[in-house]
């Protein structure tokens, strides 16, 4: 990989392990619906500008209804999941819980696709359960209903990127990544838009909120979709997804550099064992045979 590929990758990695921060300061304020509608609006306006402003506009029509499946799956269901976990959990817990997708997705293509769960997969599974629970059991938040259900609620909106990339997959296989971004992301915001009149917050947000929600979208949403279609026309696929193993780690350094968030050797070993699971799961460290990696896509 290239210095100029390496740190776009850094820079994607800290820009999606920056959407935690985000959302841990601004879902308490403006609530999930609300903080997710603008999120998404605002970014899949941003990518429609960049689409219209280097000709490149993809066509919509022909490919509506699976551009919707992906919308609520890939993007308007697990962004509600994730940021009302943030109410209740620290950004740096639901960054490692999110690490969980790829997981979610050996289990969802096993059970969509037929692909047989090999020895490294289902180690890696099992690795990665035995993180979840140590990062709930013994990490810094005591495990309250609030928590439990926050817990819950990441595990879900991972278990729905993991369905999503599965879907992807399957019928969307040749579909230029920006049509992707842009159509996923403007189909989201049409689902959520008339949940919002019944989820307005009750109080004017803050200057930190409003600059947390214009992040989450230009930058954490936006650019790095931008970001990750040019890794993926330089460096590959593969490469490109080695995001999904460093964005954690940046939610991590994130939540406890700029929220002070409590860490622990116990969440280091949580990390540590999800992180483990990543690697056999997706074939990074192979075991056995591993079968094709499933692929995440772009997401946060």
């Amino acid at each position: 990989m290239s210095p100029k590929d390496l740190t776009a990758l850094l820079v994607l990695s800290a820009l999606w392990g920056g959407s935690f921060l985000f959302m841990r300061v601004a879902a308490p304020v403006l609530g999930p619906v609300v903080l997710i509608e603008l999120r998404v609006l605002i970014a899949g306006l941003a990518l429609l500008a960049f689409a219209v402003a280097t000709r490149s506009l993809p066509a919509f029509r022909p490919h509506w209804k699976p551009f919707l499946v992906i919308g609520v799956v890939n993007s308007a269901l697990p962004f509600i999941l994730i940021s009302a976990a943030t109410v209740h959990l620290t950004a740096s817990l639901a960054a490692t819980l999110n690490a969980t997708t790829p997981l979610f997705g050996a289990l969802v293509a096993a059970a969509w696709l037929g692909e047989r769960l090999t020895p490294g997969r289902t180690a890696g599974l099992l690795l990665g359960l035995a993180g979840v629970t140590v990062l709930v059991g013994f990490g810094p938040l005591p495990l309250t209903p609030p928590v439990g259900l926050s817990v819950a609620a990441s595990l879900l909106g991972a278990l729905s990127y993991g369905v999503a990339a599965v879907y992807t997959k399957v019928h969307m296989a040749d579909t230029p990544p920006l049509a992707l971004a842009l159509y996923s992301q403007l189909c989201a915001a049409g689902v959520l838009l008339p949940a919002v009149p019944l989820a307005l917050p009750g109080a004017v947000p803050s200057g930190a909120v409003i600059a947390s929600v214009l992040a989450l979208a230009v930058l954490s949403t936006a650019a790095a979709y931008l970001l990750y279609f040019g890794l993926i026309q330089r460096a590959g696929p593969l490469r490109a997804t080695m995001v999904t193993y460093l964005s954690p780690a940046f939610g991590i350094v994130w939540g406890a550099l700029l929220l002070r968030e409590p860490l622990t050797v116990w969440s280091f070993a949580g990390f540590g064992l999800i992180l483990a699971s990543m690697a056999l799961t997706t074939g990074l460290v192979p075991l056995g045979r591993t079968g094709a990696p499933i692929s995440a896509g772009p997401r946060p």
